[in-house]
């Protein structure tokens, strides 16, 4: 562990994931005082165009607006980037590339909370964004790790896990878990042995409800990225 490394995150998609983020970085931390931290600076900048829409509609390209944040946590001496938003790692090469720090990738991050619960292959559910299940984000790196991905039809796409995630997004976190807690069920039902939460507001959801109604283990990616920041710090 380095004095000087610093952890940039950044957030703002939403505020809400971000700022949960940085309570989960904090709690996950094995530390007995404030110096035992993991230094670290919050962009939370919620005007970054939606991710969704810039990818499927050819809405505003949220790129420019990543890559300014990606440039005040550099200017604040950054070491490394989290990024505690799935859709957003659609941009993940150009960010990387301009970052010139390691930018730790949600999707591995998840991979290896999947190993971490003693599942190391076999199918797996991934419920995401439109944007983020399209990109095949979780469908194309999983693949080559040893995992088969099942995700929501478009038909739960459309009345379930968009308006659940719009609703977090609103502050309106209650009201996510039953339709999240179906589309669990439904991909359980599928084969899945575990489902990852690949939307940041997601978690949220599945927190505000009972957790021992889930059929199989979830993966939450604000807590698995939290995870990997940590071991980066250590490493």
């Amino acid at each position: 562990m380095q004095a000087g490394k610093r952890l940039g995150v950044l957030g703002g998609m939403g505020p809400l994931a971000s700022a949960q983020f940085m309570l989960r970085l904090t709690l996950l931390t094995p530390a007995e005082r404030d110096q035992d931290h993991i230094p670290a600076v919050l962009w939370s900048d919620p005007r970054v165009p939606d991710r969704t829409k810039g990818r499927l509609e050819g809405a505003e390209d949220p790129l420019p607006w990543l890559l300014a944040g990606i440039a005040g946590l550099r200017q604040a001496g950054c070491d490394a980037i989290a990024i505690p938003c799935n859709t957003a790692h659609g941009w993940y090469e150009p960010m990387r590339e301009a970052a010139g720090v390691p930018v730790l990738h949600i999707v591995d991050a998840a991979a290896a909370d999947l190993r971490r619960i003693g599942i190391a292959g076999g199918t797996i559910g991934v419920m995401g964004t439109a944007a983020t299940l399209a990109m095949r984000l979780y469908q194309d790196r999983f693949a080559t790790q040893g995992w088969d991905c099942v995700v929501p039809d478009p038909e739960q796409m459309r009345r379930l896990v968009s308006p659940a995630i719009a609703a977090v997004k609103a502050n309106r976190v209650a009201e996510a878990y039953e339709p999240l807690a179906e589309v669990v069920a439904t991909l359980a039902a599928r084969g899945a042995r575990a489902v990852v939460l690949g939307c940041t507001e997601i978690p949220l959801g599945i927190q505000a409800g009972p957790q021992e109604r889930l059929a199989v283990p979830v993966v939450d990616t604000i807590d698995a990225l939290a995870r990997a920041s940590i071991a980066w710090w250590k490493s």
